[in-house]
């Protein structure tokens, strides 16, 4: 199934929170986890983000389950950085 985002909107396959350094060392649980995400479509009127670009977002959006799989759909106000 593709999702195909409409005007401004988003969707991106959220990343897991890293448990281990790059050196080896783990990392305990952390109070929030990371809000990080892969672009998986864009809308028509998205300008800033691209399908595959790595983003830092904010937590308005809506989280969805399709195929086994979360996404996230938000708006391109949503996105904070690039990364």
């Amino acid at each position: 199934m593709t999702i195909k985002p409409l005007a401004d909107r988003i969707v991106a396959k959220k990343q897991e929170a890293k448990n281990m350094t790059d050196s080896g060392l783990y990392l305990g649980e952390a109070k929030e986890k990371p809000s990080f995400a892969v672009v998986e479509a864009v809308g028509p009127d998205v300008k800033s983000v691209k399908k595959g670009d790595k983003i830092l977002y904010d937590y308005s959006g809506t989280s969805v389950t399709i195929g086994g799989e979360e996404y996230l759909i938000i708006k391109e106000e949503g996105v904070l950085a690039t990364l």
